[in-house]
């Protein structure tokens, strides 16, 4: 299954998604999609055991 990761991102940025939750399986994957993104400053990564990483909107922005 091939995801949007850069549609995503934007929801996560304009607050459209609360929070996005990330399988270790895909990880870089979405890292890669995140480096890219021009907004990746507005978005934050929590590490969770076993490996999965929820990704929400920044709550302070600059």
């Amino acid at each position: 299954m091939i995801l949007d990761y850069q549609k995503i991102l934007v929801q996560l940025a304009n607050g459209e998604l609360d929070h996005y939750e990330v399988e270790p399986k895909n990880a870089f994957e979405f890292q890669a999609a995140l480096r890219s993104f021009e907004k990746r400053q507005n978005i934050t990564g929590k590490a969770l055991r076993g490996g999965k990483i929820i990704y929400s909107k920044s709550k302070s922005e600059v």
